[in-house]
This record gives structure tokens, sequence and C-alpha cells, in this order.
């Protein structure tokens, strides 16, 4: 008997959820998404200066056809091409998605609110019957830095965000950027690759006068790609049974291959592996004293965006600041004053560019009703959903959930490599089970794991 899936979210994980399932067998796909597949947050609002953090080669929506994407662009493997460029490939590979299975695809241009037995309910009330449902809403909301405002409310005490015009909680939001005047300094929270994004779009053209400040805790920045990549180094890990053991191993591999990148890559098969091998002390562990480390070594800039940043650093137009911030005050003359650790500064606007969240106060509309009704709970460390070893949610009650199954981000925590595309393909296809094989999604007899056909 034909069944039906629905996937919610249109973005990255969803499009690729959604091409394996049809590929996969002969049941009928029904796509939730308000806005159009194939966008999503990283590419449907990047702008042209914005470069995917890995190279073209990596990118290939098929697991069958690594060289797709570099192909369809035109360009070679070792390429880091513009996220826009992305944007638009995803959506080609959905519109080729819907020429050839549209008659089993359909696409509710909707936003999901929750789940019942019988589907997923949308916003207008209306109910997507369906037997299963696959939840590809990707990362949780970004983090807020708990701060106060001594002329208003705290900053970051809600999840909505704060309400004073100067502070930017979301940098994303369509025009947030360009409002910001050119003659007032910036203060970025957060050192990641989204502080690295907005000080490029602030500095576009040229024309911004004052300078930008960027702090976090440790003051690190992502590290850079080499314009060619080297062959993946394994480090020997069959002896490792602690955290210790794991970072010895791979200071030694890197000093050994004489380029810590190719160590970096070669341990990405790997990861989750070792992250699921950690006790919860030793995860713990990494994650106050490591992650960030490891995050600016793994999640690295384009060459041509860290030579550019380099730049603008050496021009004093950015300031990078260990230490974080300590307080935020807003006077009544507009702006705040940040006090950071070496004394307190006026700055004209406030952007957050801290990463995801922590559930449950990250969670979006719909993954918080999932919560709320029991439905899911939180993962490992809040760093995402939590769910069994074939990707099937876990209810508050600890059961997995019949039919509900997670992809992407939201498996970080019970997961660690959940973010990027390679691995993100590879969970759509074991989802769908591959081409050929049997829908994985189908439940597993009790106590009987699934075969994996990755």
């Amino acid at each position: 008997m034909r069944r039906t899936v629905a996937v919610v979210g249109g973005g990255c994980a969803g499009v690729l959820a959604t091409r394996e399932l049809l590929r996969g067998g002969d049941d009928r796909v029904v796509l939730i998404e308000p806005g159009e597949p194939g966008g999503g947050l990283a590419y449907g609002r990047a702008r042209p200066w914005h470069l995917l953090n890995s190279r073209a080669g990596a990118m290939s929506a098929d697991p069958d056809d690594p060289g797709d994407f570099a192909r369809w662009a035109g360009c070679a493997p070792d390429d880091f091409r513009p996220r826009q460029e992305y944007g638009r490939y995803l959506r080609s590979v959905f519109a080729s998605t819907m020429a050839a299975y549209g008659d089993r695809l359909t696409v509710r241009r909707a936003r999901a609110e929750s789940l019942t037995d019988l589907g997923v309910v949308l916003g207008d009330g209306s109910l997507v019957r369906a037997d299963d449902v696959v939840i590809a809403t990707g990362n949780p909301g970004a983090a807020q830095p708990a701060i106060a405002a001594g002329a208003g409310p705290a900053l970051g005490a809600s999840r909505a965000g704060p309400e004073h015009p100067d502070y930017l909680a979301d940098p994303w939001r369509p025009g947030a950027l360009e409002a910001i005047p050119s003659h007032v300094p910036v203060l970025l929270v957060g050192a990641g690759l989204t502080a690295v994004d907005v000080a490029l779009t602030l500095t576009a053209g040229g024309a911004r006068d004052a300078p930008i400040t960027l702090v976090s805790r440790r003051g690190q920045l992502p590290l850079t790609h080499t314009e060619h990549a080297a062959p993946p180094a394994v480090p020997a890990l069959d002896d490792c049974t602690t955290l210790r053991d794991v970072v010895r191993a791979v200071r030694a591999e890197a000093a050994r291959a004489g380029d810590w990148r190719a160590v970096v890559d070669g341990m990405r098969p790997h990861l989750d592996q070792l992250w699921a091998a950690l006790t919860p002390d030793e995860q713990d562990a990494f994650l106050r004293h490591l992650a960030r480390p490891w995050e600016c070594h793994r999640h690295r800039m384009a060459p041509t965006v860290g030579a550019r940043i380099a730049g603008l650093r050496a021009e004093g137009r950015l300031d990078v600041r260990a230490g974080g911030l300590r307080s935020l005050t807003a006077p009544q003359a507009g702006g705040f004053l940040a006090e950071l650790e070496a004394g307190t500064q006026w700055f004209g606007a406030v952007v957050n560019c801290a990463g995801p969240g922590r559930l449950p106060a990250a969670a979006g509309s719909f993954v918080g009703s999932l919560l709320d009704a029991g439905q899911a709970r939180v993962g490992p460390h809040g760093l995402g959903l939590d769910i069994d070893p074939d990707g099937r949610l876990i209810g508050a009650d600890g059961r997995p959930q019949r039919g509900r199954w997670l992809i992407g981000p939201l498996r970080r925590g019970a997961r660690w490599e959940t973010t990027a595309v390679p691995e993100i393909r590879a969970q759509a296809r074991q989802l769908a089970g591959g081409p050929a094989g049997r829908p994985s999604y189908v439940p597993a007899s009790p106590g009987r794991r699934r075969l994996s056909r990755t």
C-alpha cells in the first residue's frame, strides 16, 4: 500500500530528504515549507560576497555523483562558490525532482504548527495526513547573549529577543545590516562564520567609516582553508579510550602530516563514533574546553574570505577582542555602552552573531510544540533533539516515536557531525534506504537494528 511521508522544512535537509525518499520508493511525499524550497537561512539570505566554507567538490546533492554541483556550477572541485549560487543549485535539484516525480510530490506553502497521530497541523488549521513525518527544520534559533540593558528590558532574556532598535538579534533579517549608519562603530557579539559574514556585509563597497569590533569569550576567528585540499590523514584512534587519548593522537598525526587541515578532514567520517564513545562527562568537558578551538579548525573560511578579513584587521577596520561582553546598557541618546575586558565603549549598534542556542530556549515554534506535547525530548547537552540509532525522535517517555524522523542539524548532541551537506545527504540516503533498497522509514522489528546502506 502506498504511504504518505510529510517532510517539514524546505531548506537543504528538506530538499535532500524529499529527493531521496522519492527516488528510493513509490510513496507520496508532501513537502511543507512556507518559502521557496531550496532556500533556507544559509542560502536564501546570502549576499554575493558570502562564499561556501566547503569546496565545490564536497557539495553535491547526490550521494552517487560527488561532482554534480561542480559540473552544474562549471567550476573546479577545489573552488569556493557563492552561497547564493548554491541556493540556486538546490532549487534546480528540487525542480528536477518535481519534474521527475511530480505525480507523487506535493508542496504545501505553509508553516507547520504541530503534529498529531494523523499528520501535520498547518498554520491555517488544516491537516496534512501522513503515515511518516521527517523533521528537517535546520538549526535551533540563535543564542542570545545574557546581558542587561540599564535603560530598558534585559537583552536575551526571552526567546523573542530584545526590542531595542539598535540591537540586531537576527542579522539575517532583510535590510537589517543595511540600516546601520556607516559612521557609527558596531559591536559584533560572536566570532564564528556568522560574524565573518556580517563583517563582510558591513564593509562591502568600502563605504563604512567607523570601525567594527568583534568580541567573544576566546576571541578566536575561524581559520582558513588552503587553496587546494591535501589528502585526508586519519590519526591512529584504535587505542584511544578517553578524550585525552584522542587529543594526543590528533596532535601527533598533525605533526606527522605537516598540515592539521588534513587531519581534521580525515577525522570527519569518524566523529560520530568518537562522540558516542565519550562519556557524558567527557562530552561536557569537550564542549567547555575544546569545542570552540575545534570549530575554528573544522569550519574554516574560504581563502579569499580569510584574506579579506586579514586585510580589514590590518587596516584597523576590524578589531577582534577576547574576554566576552560583560554588560550592555542603553543610554537615552541611543546606541549602547558595552563593558568589554579592556573597558567600556559606546557602539551605535550591536549585532548578535552567536551560533545556535541550546534547547529548549532556542526551539522554534514547531520544535517547541513537539517538546511541549512530549513528542520529542531535548537531546544530550541541549544541542538538539534526542533520537534513536535509526534517527527516530525519542519522546518524553523515553520511547522512539513510530514514524517520526529527524534529519540535519537538530541531530546534534545525539550525533556530532550532522550540519554539513555530505552528512545530511548521507542521512537522507539512509532514511530512504537507497534507490534500490527498502525504505528505511518502515519501523524495524523490536530488538533488531536496521542495516545501514551508506
